[in-house]
């Protein structure tokens, strides 16, 4: 886990964990306030409850993240006409602003709403099921981080920015780095870890 300074481009604090927990980033965030560090606001890839989490801090969510998420519900080439739209609509997403975005999608819901509501019964477990399911949950995806996909241009001041690009970059470099050294002990790895994400 690793917080970054995308100001100035330094990484402020890393622990190495099992699993990505809200306590820990509770505690990251809790951590650097303690040592004096102002937090502006806080990018990230909308991990649940991350938003609610640290009261008056402005959370934004990385908007390539947000484009991530539908393309793994509707895939890269929609067959459905409905899935199609709503492609075009989620990759204007870091060129628009809130009020754009949310009458292009709530136009898109209108039209699709009768289509998003069919089911289709399932003679296995007897039950009915909604027919779209993963076209139902990208526009839901959508819908419910909508409030935190353009908190950067609400703190124009803050240099809040609306991906977390600086920090993937971090990674890419890190990864290339380890791939070099495959095969060394866990203790050694982290030695790299630690002194390329200290720079």
């Amino acid at each position: 886990m690793v917080f970054r300074d995308f100001l100035k481009r330094k990484n402020i604090y890393w622990k190495y964990l099992k699993h990505e927990t809200l306590e820990e980033y509770k505690f990251g965030i809790n951590y650097l306030l303690d040592k004096g560090v102002e937090i502006n606001g806080i990018v990230c890839d909308g991990k649940r409850g991350l938003f609610r989490a640290f009261g008056a801090i402005p959370m934004q969510m990385c908007q390539f993240h947000q484009v991530a998420i539908v393309t793994r519900y509707i895939t890269r080439n929609p067959k459905l006409e409905a899935g199609r739209e709503l492609k075009e609509i989620t990759h204007i997403l870091t060129k628009s602003s809130e009020k754009e975005f949310s009458i292009m999608l709530n136009k898109w819901y209108l039209k699709w709403k009768g289509f998003l509501s069919e089911k289709t019964y399932d003679n296995e477990d007897r039950k009915w099921h909604y027919t779209h399911r993963r076209l139902r949950s990208a526009y839901r995806s959508l819908k419910t981080n909508l409030p935190f996909l353009f908190t950067y241009l609400e703190y124009p001041d803050r240099g809040i920015p609306n991906t977390t690009n600086s920090l993937e970059g971090t990674f890419s470099h890190l990864k290339t780095k380890l791939r070099t050294h495959a095969g060394i002990k866990e203790w050694r790895k982290k030695k790299i870890i630690d002194e390329i994400l200290s720079k």
